[in-house]
């Protein structure tokens, strides 16, 4: 029988749970943490933007060069290095200025390793079981990102309201992360070949070549992150919307990741099955139902339902939306390919965290969740279009 979840897929999982670990410790209390250091709703929405898009056109710039070197790892070990030591110095100054250049040199890590990493992970397996591949790998990323805060709810129930600490002690498990990175080996790939002399902007001129079902698929993935905004829009409503204290602000976060942690890897088998794109709809389909509703949620009973389908639509779309694009181009350009949609995701995510702390900062959170939710489904309806137009396979061939 054949082996699917190899040894590097192993490792490099682990080296996504250590690195999840150290960031998720931080995540749910960033939005907290900039506010008491003088942030207003609109500045976080552009600072958490502003760094993702940052990361986001250097993941189109290094994944055409991991492509033209013909290798992963180096941009995988150099990216997590810079994310495992940048988080610490979130903590030292509170200057906004040094926030936004500390956080971008952190996300920069992650746009110098992620285009490379989600090639490898194609490499290292064929069409057939993408899903469960990145399935695996987005079951033990969202793992790291569960104990995480369990660790950070731990810490602030004995040492409440004291982050700079947090910020300090996670570069425990960034190390850690980093150190795997040493074992991980290359996949020779003689299929790829080197190109022309590339620069920083390069990976554009991949729009021309690419094929009209990885255009129109990445336009509508596209138009649903315009409407996709931060996560910690919804953690911020929590605490200052419906008034629930930071541990159990955390604590909703840490059941949202343990119930995507939990569904990643089945919801990729199955995806291989039923087809890659039928789970993908289906998962921004009910994005856009628990937006709208996450407006008007109220009790903890509703709010539990709400991130456990949350929890759901993520499983449904992250790691399955990168097997998709990795099977509609072909294998040398991979991390070309992925690259030009991972920079396009970050300027839109920019676009939508910008427009959604403005839309809450102008009427209120309600209005801001259901103009999100009624964006995703008509991203739903364009993909839907899409999918029927061009005919994308419901599952590959039988291997």
């Amino acid at each position: 029988m054949k082996k699917i979840i190899t040894r590097s897929i192993w490792i490099l999982s682990l080296v996504s749970l250590f690195t999840d670990v150290a960031s998720e410790m931080l995540y749910p209390i960033m939005p907290v943490y900039l506010k008491s250091i003088g942030f207003s709703i609109v500045l976080i929405g552009v600072l958490e933007g502003f760094v993702e898009a940052v990361a986001g056109i250097s993941k189109g710039y290094f994944g055409q060069l991991s492509d033209h070197l013909k290798k992963r790892v180096p941009f995988i070990r150099l990216g997590y290095g810079f994310s495992a030591f940048a988080k610490p110095l979130l903590a030292v100054f509170t200057f906004p200025l040094w926030i936004f250049m500390v956080r971008t040199i952190e996300r920069l890590g992650k746009g110098i390793r992620t285009s490379a990493r989600d090639a490898f992970l194609s490499d290292q397996t064929t069409s057939h079981y993408k899903g469960q591949v990145f399935g695996f790998h987005r079951a033990m990323d969202t793992l790291g990102a569960s104990i995480g805060p369990i660790l950070a709810l731990v810490f602030l129930l004995f040492y409440p309201g004291n982050y700079k600490w947090l910020f300090i002690l996670s570069v425990i498990p960034g190390i850690i992360a980093l150190s795997l990175t040493f074992i991980l080996r290359e996949k020779t790939n003689e299929a790829m070949v080197n190109s022309s002399t590339i620069h920083f902007f390069s990976f554009l001129s991949y729009w021309k070549r690419s094929g009209i079902q990885y255009k129109w698929i990445v336009l509508g993935l596209l138009l649903f992150a315009l409407f996709n905004s931060s996560d910690a829009f919804i953690l911020l409503s929590l605490k200052e919307v419906k008034g629930y204290t930071d541990s159990q602000m955390i604590g909703f976060y840490i059941f949202y990741n343990l119930v995507y942690a939990l569904l990643s890897y089945p919801i990729g088998r199955l995806a291989d099955k039923i087809g890659l794109h039928k789970m993908l709809l289906g998962g921004i389909f009910l994005f856009s139902i628990i937006y709208v509703c996450y407006g008007f949620a109220s009790g903890v009973l509703f709010l539990l339902v709400l991130f456990f389908g949350y929890g759901l639509y993520a499983s449904a779309t992250e790691g399955i939306s990168k097997a998709l694009i990795t099977n509609l181009c072909k294998k040398e350009d991979t991390g070309t390919a992925v690259g030009f949609y991972n920079s396009f995701l970050s300027v839109f995510t920019l676009l939508a965290s910008s427009i959604g702390g403005l839309i809450w900062f102008l009427t209120s959170a309600k209005i801001m969740f259901m103009v999100s939710g009624m964006g995703a489904f008509l991203a739903f309806l364009f993909l839907l279009f899409a999918f029927k137009k061009f005919r994308v396979e419901a599952k590959p061939a039988t291997p």
